[in-house]
Parts: structure tokens; C-alpha cells; sequence
């Protein structure tokens, strides 16, 4: 009998543990037969102590297995994924999806809401009227089947332990340890059963991990820990110092990705983001004209037309061509330029800070979230500006949270004379070592 306390304490003092001791852990933690206290120790230990590769991997399948493990063998095609650490503006989902669909792949991906001050996949699903983002697994498999897509949250019976574990880190001050986010992230994904999978993994003001390194560090244990639990993996490291695109907010991130979609108009970093991880699995499938094939599907169509297929299927009304049936908030206010020159920094923390001051986003997971408010037309670094121009575009529910919206985001632009360079959007890929 491997008693908890004991192998607790061997984490503890700094010993690596054994796979069959930490499976024994992770169902444990799964069925309740670990205490809360226990948890939270055991997540200490390993915040201290660190675990190797071959522990983490051996964390990340048990976690995986505590739950239901979806198959996807009887479709005709490679079964993809994508994931994304998560930034302001950050709508790649909602585009790449549907086009790699569109290119003959399979896309169940399973994503979450937003927390802190980034934008959630799902909140920005919820925005369409109808768009059930919790289908039963049947339905599920059948859009997958059918257009080639589907965006969903994930149901309680996958990776149930990750589930409760990161509840007890999260009032337990170890949410931030490299081996425990690496199995968090990683166990949802292979429990939604892809055979690629390709990380966005974001650095900069508007990014979880700002620092560069924290991001390369992270970006290593994702892909080595992905590829060890045979989960073929690699990560593009992408720049968030400015917003994705040029919303932020629900409605408004969506409408965007209908524009972008529809060729309306495409922003040049979003593109180059969502080409360059559409292209990575593409090629990763054996698919030899990747970026031409993605851009024709972008070009003909196809794209838009998957998109709108897994909105309808998803039970969406149809906003592909009627953006106007997103919700609107009434009041809009410009963000005036205080003086002339180039937008030199943004702090785009600070963006993200004030949707979620506008009521677009949430501090606590059980809040409730106003699909219609956030920011549009912010500009890019780099942008030329003259007095009175506006920086951006607040859309509120009311007058007071819009004030307080445009003075937070007056503050997060620094404006100064002379051109910027450009600035690259890809940092770095990383690829199994």
C-alpha cells in the first residue's frame, strides 16, 4: 500500500516519484480519497521541488486517464488541435478551426472561458444567440463529422482530476509551477483525443507569461511533455505586445472573425499567426502546399463557409453575413488621441483590464460576462496618430463604466515622435527536441 502522506513526503524532500506512484496520486485526487489538505501539499511539493520530464509526462497520462479519453479512429481524415496560452484579442480559434476544416482536417477542439485579463473562446461563442457551447459527446462527434469542426467546453468526465487539483492550486498560491500547468493543459488535450497538436504560446504586456524566457520555458515543457506522452507537439511563440487584430470583446472579437473570414478586411498579424499554426499541422500531416492551401481556402471561401456550417450545427443563428444580430452595447465612446506622433508602446494588460472593467470579462470563474462591450479599432504599435485621433473605441453598457474604460485605456498608449520598426509577431518555434 503506497500510503498519500509518504509519497508526499518523498516530493517533498526533493525525490523524483515513480509512475505507479503517481498514478496512485492522480486517482486519489479523482475520487476524493486524497483530502483537500492533502492536494494542496502535494501541489506545494511540487511547486518547491519542480518535476523532471519523465514525471510530468507520467502526470499529464494520469490526469488524462482519470476520465473519458475520446476516439476519433473512424474518421477519414487527421484529427488536429490547437491551443493558445491565451491574449488580448486573441480570436485565432475562431478562424483556424473552420479553415483547417476546410483543408481536409479534423478540429475537435475543446477551450475554455476567459479568466484574469484575457478573453475566453467559449464567452466569445456564447455571443451568438443559440450557440449551445456544451453539447452532449454524441452531438459533439457529429459536427466534427459533418463540417469538420466543433468548439466546445469540455464536459466534467474529462481529465477530472486536473479539475480538482487546480481548484485546491488555486487557494493553495501554486498556480504558477511549470510541471502542474504543463499537465493541466496538456492532459485536456489528449483526453479530446487529437494525433497533432500545435501551442500558441503568447509573451509581452497582454500575455500571462510577459517574460520571454518564462514563455520559452513554458513552450519547452509543453512540446517535450506533449511528444513524451506520444502526443506529436510543437510551439510557435507569438508576440502580445499589441491586441491581436483590432477588437477586444466578445461581439466584437467574433464580428471580427466573421470580417476576417469573409476577406472583408484581415489584419496582417492575425493572419500571419493563423497561417503559420494552420500551416505547422498541416505539414505535420504530410500536406506539402500548406500555406497556399490555406490561403486559398481563405480566398474561395471555403473558410467562411465552415465557419458558418459549425454555427448552425452548433445551433447559432447565422452571423456570418449579419453581424448585425450580435448584441450591441449602446453606448460607444472614441479614445482621444492626446497629442500627434506614433504609438511607440501599448500596455495591453491595461486593455484587457478595462473590458473586464466594462463588464466583458471576469475575476472570478462564476461571474457572468457582457457579451456586447469591449474595444474596437485599437490601434497597432507603430500606428500615426494626430491630436483628437481616436486610440481606440470603447463600447460600454452605460456612461460611467465607458468613462472609466477610456481613461484606462488612454493611459496604456505611449505616443512619441519617429517611426517604429516592425515588429515580428513569430519570436521563435519549438520543435521536439
Amino acid at each position: 500500500m503506497m500510503l498519500p502522506q509518504e509519497l508526499i513526503r518523498r516530493k517533498r524532500d526533493g525525490k523524483a516519484l515513480e509512475n505507479t506512484e503517481i498514478d496512485a496520486l492522480v486517482h486519489g485526487i479523482a475520487d476524493g480519497s486524497l483530502s483537500d489538505s492533502q492536494v494542496g501539499a502535494l501541489a506545494m511539493a511540487i511547486f518547491l521541488n519542480g518535476m523532471s520530464t519523465a514525471e510530468t509526462v507520467a502526470l499529464t497520462l494520469a490526469m488524462r486517464s482519470s476520465g473519458a479519453v475520446l476516439d476519433w479512429s473512424d474518421l477519414p481524415g487527421p484529427v488536429v488541435d490547437k491551443h493558445s496560452t491565451g491574449g488580448v484579442g486573441d480570436k485565432v480559434s475562431l478562424i483556424l478551426a473552420p479553415l483547417l476544416a476546410a483543408c481536409g482536417l479534423y478540429v475537435p477542439m475543446i477551450s475554455g472561458r476567459g479568466l484574469g485579463h484575457t478573453g475566453g473562446t467559449l464567452d466569445k461563442l456564447e455571443s451568438i444567440d443559440g450557440y449551445v457551447t456544451f453539447p452532449d459527446t454524441e452531438h459533439f462527434r457529429r459536427i466534427v463529422r459533418d463540417v469538420g469542426c466543433a468548439i466546445v467546453g469540455a464536459t466534467a468526465d474529462l481529465a477530472p482530476a486536473d479539475r480538482r487539483l487546480y481548484a485546491v492550486r488555486d487557494v493553495t498560491a501554486t498556480v504558477e509551477s511549470l510541471p502542474l500547468i504543463t499537465a493541466s493543459i496538456l492532459s485536456k488535450k489528449l483526453a479530446a483525443g487529437p494525433r497533432t497538436l500545435v501551442m500558441d504560446v503568447k509573451t509581452g504586456s497582454g500575455a500571462f507569461m510577459a517574460d520571454p524566457d518564462d514563455a520559452r520555458a513554458l513552450a519547452r515543457s509543453l512540446v517535450d511533455v506533449a511528444n513524451g506522452a506520444g502526443l506529436p507537439t510543437s510551439a510557435l511563440i507569438t508576440d502580445m505586445n499589441q491586441v491581436l487584430g483590432c477588437n477586444a470583446g466578445n461581439a466584437l472579437e467574433v464580428a471580427e472573425a466573421a470580417r476576417f473570414l469573409r476577406g472583408d478586411h484581415r489584419d496582417p498579424r492575425l493572419l500571419e499567426i493563423t497561417l503559420a499554426l494552420g500551416e505547422n499541422l498541416l505539414v505535420a500531416n504530410g500536406v506539402a502546399d500548406a500555406r497556399d492551401r490555406l490561403v486559398r481556402a481563405l480566398e474561395n471561401g471555403a473558410a467562411a463557409e465552415r465557419f458558418g456550417a459549425m454555427v448552425r450545427a452548433s445551433g447559432g443563428t447565422d452571423i456570418l453575413d449579419h453581424t448585425d444580430r450580435l448584441p450591441v452595447a449602446p453606448v460607444q465612446r472614441p479614445v482621444a488621441a492626446p497629442r500627434g506622433g506614433h504609438v511607440r508602446s501599448i500596455d495591453v494588460r491595461m486593455l484587457g483590464l478595462a473590458v473586464i472593467e466594462l463588464g466583458g470579462g471576469r475575476v472570478r470563474a462564476d461571474q457572468n460576462v457582457d457579451f456586447a462591450v469591449g474595444l474596437s479599432s485599437v490601434l497597432a504599435r507603430g500606428a500615426s496618430v494626430a491630436a483628437g485621433d481616436p486610440l481606440a473605441i470603447v463600447h460600454a453598457r452605460d456612461e460611467a463604466t465607458a468613462q472609466k474604460a477610456v481613461g484606462m485605456v488612454g493611459m496604456a498608449f505611449t505616443l512619441k515622435e519617429g517611426l517604429l520598426p516592425p515588429a515580428p509577431v513569430i519570436l521563435e518555434t519549438v520543435t521536439a527536441s
